[in-house]
């Protein structure tokens, strides 16, 4: 069977998921309460695959797989569409600044909490660390390349920061609302503190466009400190005596500044631009419609606690911490 036909049935439930929160957000009552797409693809997602996960027919794995991985990164890079040059100069270097504090103290407050407080494995506890500094189970995959460690840690530590990373799009908005955030701050406290890219975009759509913009745009100079990450971890396995495999670099943010770049210095025509966007909006929801059926409490049960609590612990310093670093190094509220 050719590899688009195999995965023919899992992207056309995962994209029926993604038009449904498509639908339902255009619902008046669900939009007042300020639930987006991405918001309601998500939910759905979750209910399906923990009501009926186990039933799921085995071939649409391929496909909801697809979705997750392929169908986000399309979606993220085609969201450069929103940015220009121009917004990112206008951000200034804070955020920049901010987003290194954060990943390089929940690296290490993660590793401190790991392997002193929970007793975990090194492999376990970076591996959790990682993807909740930098760009959640992307980060995790990414840095597997160089651990190598056994499947089930690595399925522990994206299982974490998917869970709490999620709980992030429904509970950033209202943190919005409760501290009476403005909408570019809020962009730069959910950008350098919310896990997941997708989980991002979703969060700062809840509040709205320029919320949105500033926090991806943030997100992605966080997702880009994956490379340097990788290589110093390269050169710290190699002179550890580790055999370091090979550096995953996250292409697709390198794509998505690129079509930030064509969008700073070619105007599109305003109906093909209109389409492009809407396209966009739909590769997001059906990737998040597809993230969800992948998020099951059952498999969370079977983890144990320790992983799981490194990953609470590292959710609760990126919300509370995240936010007074925010007001430290940004000043602006």
């Amino acid at each position: 069977m050719f590899p688009f036909a195999a995965r023919l049935p899992g992207l056309l439930f995962a994209l029926a998921l993604g038009l449904a929160g498509l639908g339902l957000a255009a619902v008046p009552a669900l939009a007042g309460l300020q639930l987006s797409a991405l918001t309601l693809a998500i939910a759905l997602g979750m209910l399906v695959g923990n009501l009926a996960g186990v039933r799921l027919p085995e071939r649409m794995a391929p496909g909801i797989a697809f979705a997750q991985r392929n169908l986000l990164r399309a979606g993220i890079v085609l969201y450069g569409l929103r940015i220009s040059f121009q917004q990112i100069a206008a951000i200034g270097p804070g955020a920049l600044i901010l987003d290194v504090i954060v990943v390089a103290s929940t690296l290490a407050l993660g590793l401190w909490i790991g392997r002193r407080w929970l007793g975990l494995d090194r492999d376990t506890a970076l591996l959790t660390a990682c993807g909740s500094a930098i760009c959640g189970a992307a980060a995790v995959l990414a840095t597997e390349r160089l651990l190598k460690p056994e499947a089930s840690k690595v399925a522990i530590a994206v299982a974490g920061v998917v869970l709490f990373g999620t709980l992030n799009i429904f509970l950033y908005p209202q943190l919005a609302s409760w501290l009476a955030l403005s909408p570019d701050v809020y962009g730069i406290y959910t950008g350098a503190t919310v896990h997941e890219v997708a989980q991002v975009v979703a969060a700062g759509n809840a509040v709205g466009p320029a919320a949105a913009d500033t926090a991806v745009i943030v997100k992605l100079t966080r997702v880009l400190l994956l490379v340097p990450f990788l290589f110093l971890l390269g050169g710290w396995q190699a002179r550890s005596g580790a055999s370091a495999g090979r550096i995953t670099i996250p292409w697709f943010a390198l794509a998505f500044v690129g079509v930030c770049a064509l969008n700073s210095v070619v105007e599109l025509p305003p109906a093909l631009r209109s389409v492009l966007l809407d396209v966009d909006t739909l590769l997001l929801a059906t990737a998040m419609g597809a993230l969800g059926l992948e998020t099951r409490f059952s498999r969370l049960r079977a983890l144990g606690p320790k992983p799981l609590l490194l990953a609470f612990a590292l959710f609760v310093w990126l919300t509370v911490g995240g936010y007074w670093l925010t007001r430290l190094v940004i000043g602006d509220w």
